[in-house]
């Protein structure tokens, strides 16, 4: 006996507004099947989340191109064909099998769903059912508050894609309409809105019922903060007069705020959900330029690359930008509270005139926890984090915290262990370490973890080289119970059990 396919509507991004029947589906279903783009994010994942349950199988059906070009000899099309049918059958071996797929879809199922590529596809072999959702459209009239359509007025609902003169064409001969698929289309989609003579009626709503989303006049909106996900509103004309009462009807853009991102070590394939999420949504990107180029360009964002060493001027740009209106993404390596970003910005953020100015902070995977996952778990027992970095604070403090960590026989995490112009410290730590410590404490050495350029060593204490270190290194130093060893095909393991022996009576 096969399996049953579930194609479920979500709605327009509030996980409330997830139909009953939705939620129950998702949470007994055996395999949960979502798209996405390469970058991994799923707006369908994350509106689902809260009706998964642990051990469902999650099929992620990423796409192999969005907007850009393709060398497939098929085209867009082909690509897109080849793709599609290589997803079918992935869901078609778990049906095959007799487990129940529901495939999430953004909105509704079959109205510019995803989901309809499956149901296509599939249902011709196999048990269906299509649950609907709430539309963007529906959403973005509940969020402006006008009426869409009254008594025997026609809705028109059109794909921002289609020819300029055909949308405008459309425009004139409704009473109301919905323009999707905006993004890159915007200015066409506006000009066919002038043409007919309507613009001064529409509206733009931008992730409909999205905690993060705004609504205002489209003829003031800026082409350049334009997502994908947002829409062109026509309302009813007969009720052309209406105003809703509150902050609804002021149509004003939404509050600017400040994210500070974690981007892990070494860019996207350690980036967590919500921080591609934080990226995606920015208006402004903020950052030191080597971590800013790690995050694709956008042509809707604004990119504002800094040197390294301005961290203060940094964070008061972003918070002015904010305060503008502007929704900014600091661009944070590791996990911007890790001798990064977050600090910098909340201290800049105490000055009263960015009093009102939101700041969030969105963690990331830090380089310590990269390098020690190369070698095993030298983290496993207490440890600590140092910055050998006397730029900010005196080596004198630096060397008493490592005295005082080496003797309570913690596990060490040196971060900035050396630079084109620190070329000594490294060695005098070494030295006082020793003091100690073995001279055979393993002492792992990670450059560039998750980068092109990855190399992970791990050598004794003793023999640590300060030459051979450079500022993209992290060094992890064990402690008197770290355990090292070399298995049969040279994988190097290092950890620290997690238990300690008693200490004397």
């Amino acid at each position: 006996m096969t399996g049953t396919l579930y194609g479920v509507g979500l709605g327009p991004g509030d996980p409330d507004l997830v139909t009953v029947k939705a939620a129950r589906l998702i949470s007994a279903a055996d395999v949960v099947a979502y798209h996405s783009a390469r970058h991994g994010r799923s707006i369908a994942r994350g509106v689902a989340a809260p009706y998964l349950r642990e051990g469902q199988i999650e099929e992620q059906l990423v796409y192999p191109l969005t907007v850009e070009t393709t060398d497939h000899p098929g085209g867009y099309a082909g690509a897109m064909a080849e793709f599609y049918e290589h997803a079918a059958a992935r869901l078609a071996a778990h049906l095959d099998a007799g487990r129940d797929v529901v495939v999430l879809a953004e909105g509704d199922p079959l109205f510019y769903g995803s989901y309809m590529h499956m149901h296509k596809r599939l249902a011709d072999r196999y048990p269906w059912e299509v649950v609907p959702g709430v539309t963007s459209v529906s959403a973005a009239a509940a969020v402006s508050g006008r009426p869409l359509v009254e008594g025997e007025e026609v809705l028109t609902v059109l794909p921002g894609t289609l020819p300029g003169e055909e949308l405008a064409a459309h425009l004139a001969r409704t009473d109301s309409a919905a323009v999707l698929k905006l993004g890159r289309t915007f200015g066409k989609v506006r000009d066919a809105f002038a043409a007919a003579g309507k613009l001064d009626q529409a509206l733009y709503v931008e992730r409909a019922t999205w905690s993060e989303g705004r609504s205002l006049p489209l003829s003031e909106v800026d082409p350049e903060t334009v997502p994908y996900f947002s829409l062109a509103l026509l309302p009813s004309p007969l009720n052309d007069g209406v105003r809703p009462a509150g902050p609804a009807a002021d149509l004003a853009p939404a509050v600017g705020e400040v994210v500070v991102v974690g981007t892990g070590p070494a860019g996207r394939p350690w980036l967590t959900p919500e921080a591609q999420e934080a990226l995606s949504a920015a208006d402004d990107l903020v950052g030191y330029k080597t971590y800013l180029d790690r995050v694709p360009v956008n042509p809707r964002q604004q990119r504002h690359a800094s040197d390294n060493q301005v961290e203060a001027e940094r964070a008061a740009f972003a918070l002015d930008l904010a305060k503008r209106g502007r929704r900014v993404a600091v661009v944070s390596s590791g996990d911007p509270g890790v001798f990064a970003m977050a600090a910098a910005v909340l201290e800049v953020a105490t000055d009263p005139q960015w009093k009102d100015v939101p700041v969030r902070v969105l963690p990331g995977l830090t380089a310590a926890q990269a390098v020690a996952s190369r070698v095993g778990a030298p983290l496993g027992h207490d440890f600590c984090v140092i910055s050998l970095s006397d730029r900010l604070k005196p080596w004198t403090v630096i060397t008493e915290r490592l005295t005082a960590v080496a003797q309570a026989d913690l596990v060490i995490a040196i971060y900035n262990p050396a630079s084109k112009t620190r070329t000594w410290q490294l060695g005098e730590a070494r030295d006082l370490l020793l003091r100690h410590r073995s001279p055979d404490t393993p002492v792992v050495i990670g450059r560039d973890v998750g980068g092109p350029e990855e190399s992970v060593r791990v050598v004794r204490l003793e023999d640590l080289d300060p030459t051979t270190v450079d500022m993209r290194c992290l060094l992890l130093v064990g402690s008197s119970q770290t355990q090292y060893f070399v298995k049969d095909d040279g994988t190097q393991v290092v950890f620290t059990p997690r238990h300690y022996p008693a200490s004397p009576a």
